[in-house]
């Protein structure tokens, strides 16, 4: 019997799709301004899923280097048809919708063709866009109609959808619009099947924060009219006090032995109000059944984490960064060089920092609620350090100088630093993301006496530190719900990594560890 796990894929891998073939499952999941960009994971029992490559792995197939933060890779669809893997996905502010093919889910991926209208001006207006085949082999993409450009931008016109030419990839018609859900606010997410011979559209809405859900409606034809379904939503978490909140964005498959599955996003707040998200948007899986009237019923979301991992990387100049790593606005590859110096993972800084949009970082997704990483580091030929980053104005990080380690929280302008001597050389860095304490003195607020016994009103804690001549010093704590979604407004999650500013800094170790009891 297979295990379900929630989370499926920890950490920020948000919007999920997927698709089985000859038995083996793919998902896709969105990456905005990061690369390698959209993820795919392989798995064979819905249990154990392996990181096996990315669609977009070179210059020029997502334009993300200009994007705004929270531009860029939005909400794939991944589907399989005649021996081809086909994937679409809206390069937001970016290049536009797009339409990627290979004949292995693990790459190479064609450098994405823009699915353009039917005059062939420009990219066909909206995100989400999902791919589906009739009959007779007319292709269909069916999309959320939100307007990315143009006087009217931010404008939603509802579920769209427009027939194909996949040949040309031009659309042979005007946009028509289809059902939009039960009155929910931002329509989106749509994903077409056929079942049984009606055709089902099933979409999010109600936003990606705790409204999210899940809504259906089936009709003789793709493109509708379509009916209702009387129990929508079929899936939310709105105004419960479940551990997995925003469950929504699903796709639908038919699981190891039959039973049908629905892969979703959530997150997982804490604290008192379970107000924090700390790792953003993440996949889950729920069991879903088809009842007598021929409606599915999707099952509440529950959470079954994983045991704890334990990662240890060292680098290698006969071997490339594992799938992993990602860069901002840039691939890792641009910033890593493992030859120079063997045995270590060398960057050189440009005088950019975090707070610039393309800075000198290489990181790895947080994947658990608790969390210790270090690293060891070389700066004594330049300055940077280690760092917890969701975006260019909320971050927190450890930096490394000739003389100097700072502690560094960066959050929406606002910015603390705490200092301590070093004396250059290589230092041991440690980020840890631990729940919050119930002591008093520490960083996070408590609702209750100060001796202890309240709620905590915060995500985790972030513990700053540095071994230093083989003593650990505590710099600083900060509190983690400035690194959460709700806080940041973000689509993405937490991504910790190795940066450097100027000069030369190296790194010959990462070490992570991580549970999510």
């Amino acid at each position: 019997m297979t295990t379900l796990y929630n989370p499926l894929i920890n950490g920020f891998h948000p919007d999920p799709s997927v698709v089985e073939v000859d038995g083996v499952y793919y998902l896709a999941t969105s990456t905005f301004e990061y690369l390698p960009g959209i993820p795919i994971h392989r798995s064979t029992d819905f249990e154990t899923w392996e990181l096996i490559g990315h669609v977009a792995t070179r210059r020029g197939q997502l334009d993300v280097e200009e994007v705004p933060t929270a531009g860029g890779a939005w909400a794939p669809t991944i589907r399989h048809r005649d021996g081809v893997f086909h994937l679409v996905i809206t390069d937001a502010m970016g290049r536009g919708m797009l339409h990627f093919t290979a004949p292995d889910a693990a790459g190479p991926w064609s450098d994405g063709d823009l699915l353009r209208k039917a005059d062939g001006s420009a990219s066909l207006d909206g995100i989400d866009p999902d791919i589906a085949w009739d009959a007779d082999g007319s292709a269909y993409i069916t999309y959320s109609g939100l307007l990315l450009s143009g006087a009217e931008i931010g404008t939603h016109l509802g579920i769209q959808q427009v027939r194909v030419d996949l040949g040309t990839h031009r659309a042979l018609e005007e946009p028509r619009s289809l059902w939009s859900g039960t009155g929910g606010g931002f329509p989106e997410a749509p994903h077409l099947y056929e079942v049984g011979g009606r055709w089902y559209l099933m979409i999010a809405e109600g936003g990606t924060e705790r409204g999210h859900g899940i809504s259906i409606a089936r009709g003789d034809s793709p493109e509708g009219p379509f009916e209702a379904a009387p129990q929508n939503p079929l899936v939310s978490a709105r105004s419960t006090t479940r551990p997995i909140q925003n469950t929504g964005h699903g796709d639908l498959v038919v699981g190891p032995g039959g039973q049908w599955l629905c892969v979703l996003l959530g997150v997982r707040p804490r604290s008192m109000t379970r107000a924090f998200s700390a790792l953003g948007r993440e996949t889950f899986v729920t069991p879903v059944r088809w009842e007598s009237d021929g409606w599915p019923a999707i099952d509440p979301v529950l959470l079954n984490p994983r045991p704890g991992t334990r990662t240890e990387v060292t680098f290698s100049p006969g071997a490339e960064l594992d799938g992993e790593w990602i860069a901002v606005r840039a691939l890792p590859s641009d910033h890593g060089d493992l030859r120079s110096r063997p045995g270590w993972l060398t960057l050189r800084g440009d005088g950019s920092t975090l707070d610039d949009p393309r800075p000198v970082f290489i990181g790895r997704r947080q994947e658990h609620l608790t969390s210790t990483i270090t690293v060891r580091m070389d700066a004594s030929s330049g300055v940077g350090g280690l760092a917890v980053r969701y975006d260019e104005r909320f971050h927190v990080e450890l930096e490394a100088a000739s003389d100097t380690i700072t502690a560094r929280a960066v959050v929406g302008g606002l910015v603390q630093t705490w200092v301590h001597p070093y004396s250059g050389g290589v230092v041991e860095l440690h980020l840890d993301s631990l729940p919050p304490t119930h002591a008093p003195g520490q960083t996070e607020q408590l609702l209750g006496d100060e001796a202890g016994g309240g709620l905590p009103r915060t995500s985790d804690v972030i513990h700053l530190g540095a071994t230093i001549d083989g003593e650990r010093v505590q710099l600083a704590e900060v509190d983690g719900r400035f690194l959460s979604s709700e806080t940041t407004e973000s689509f993405t999650g937490r991504v910790v990594g190795v940066y450097a500013v100027d000069g030369v800094v190296a790194v010959s170790s990462w070490t992570a560890e991580g549970h999510d009891d």
